[in-house]
């Protein structure tokens, strides 16, 4: 039997064509037109959440091309200042927040004990070249402190664990 327009079937051309269309969109986690990603029902997992606050444009910029490739959502601020105005306003908080130290006006130890005094759930990982502010830093409420340089990838995998161990710990308090 031949299929065509014909017969009125669609051509296998087309047909292969729409597979495609549908396989491309689902490894992308967009909707195919049901809205669905899978073919069965609309499921996303929400994307972390991480708040870059960095005064070099570079590392922010770094920071948020590395943790987008790995599905993050970035936020981020040139200086504490700005850091915690970003903070105040997100609807949604970050589910973590990575902190530089050296910054023009407000350093990155003010930064962490303000935004700590606002919700001290949030966990921040202090990124410095400093090394001589590491005890300042986890004493201000810092879960982790990382010395400049160090391999960014390293780093999106800790934050992504931190974030997925919070999550897991918060749903066994519910039930």
């Amino acid at each position: 039997m031949r299929v065509g327009l014909e017969s009125g079937q669609p051509k296998a051309a087309d047909a292969e064509k729409d597979a495609k269309e549908a396989i491309r969109r689902a490894m992308a986690g967009q909707p195919n037109h049901s809205g669905s990603t899978n073919g069965l029902m609309p499921v996303r997992k929400p994307l972390p959440r991480v708040l870059v606050i960095d005064d070099e444009d570079f590392i922010r910029d770094l920071y948020k091309d590395v943790f987008e490739s790995r599905g993050l959502t970035v936020f981020s601020a040139p200086s504490g200042e700005e850091g915690v105005r970003v903070f105040q306003t997100l609807s949604y908080k970050p589910d973590i927040i990575v902190m530089d130290h050296r910054m023009p006006g407000k350093d990155g130890i003010e930064t962490t004990k303000e935004i700590l005094r606002m919700d001290p759930s949030v966990p921040i990982i202090f990124s410095s070249a400093d090394e001589s502010v590491r005890d300042q830093a986890l004493a201000a409420g810092a879960i982790s402190f990382w010395a400049k340089p160090f391999p960014v990838g390293m780093l999106v995998n800790a934050m992504i664990d931190i974030v997925d161990a919070r999550k897991k710990r918060s749903a066994q308090h519910f039930h």
